[in-house]
């Protein structure tokens, strides 16, 4: 059994929070405009305004990320999802998502959504196991992004 550990932000993983992003963005959609500004700029995106980027650790290497981005009404955006070549499989995905829906419920958020592409059906299965439903897309930040999901608490 592989023990994973699920951390939170510290600038010396800012690296690492770059490179899983693109390695899935380049992968399975493309990288846009909204990205890079989340990705080059996470404390000001994220960190500064009371969202924070999580983590996963595996025999001292991060092989795992996601980011729960505090919108001005109390919810949280789920952002950056992202498991390494090599390590999906092992539920990582899972322990991330876990982590962040604590985090989200201590700070008293009522709503956590996230935008995906329909392509990504193992990541709509994912979402869906921990509640999150199909709502209608408004206008959003990413171009690509053709479902919005979201979770109630």
């Amino acid at each position: 059994m592989v023990a994973i550990k699920i951390i939170e932000w510290e600038d010396k993983y800012a690296e690492q929070f770059k490179r899983l992003s693109l390695e899935w963005l380049e992968k399975y959609v493309s990288v846009e405009p909204a990205d890079l500004e989340i990705i080059n700029n996470p404390h000001r995106s994220i960190l500064d305004n009371g969202g924070m980027i999580f983590f996963a650790l595996c025999d001292g290497l991060i092989v795992g990320t996601v980011a729960m981005i505090r919108q001005k009404d109390g919810s949280f955006e789920l952002a950056k999802l992202a498991v390494t070549e090599g390590y999906k499989g092992l539920k990582i995905g899972n322990l991330l998502m876990e982590k962040s829906l604590e985090f989200a419920s201590q700070r008293k958020a009522i709503t956590v959504f996230l935008y995906t592409n329909r392509r990504l059906l193992p990541a709509i299965n994912l979402y869906e196991k921990f509640g999150f439903k199909e709502v209608p897309v408004a206008q959003n930040k990413y171009i690509e992004a053709d479902m919005k999901m979201e979770l109630k608490f």
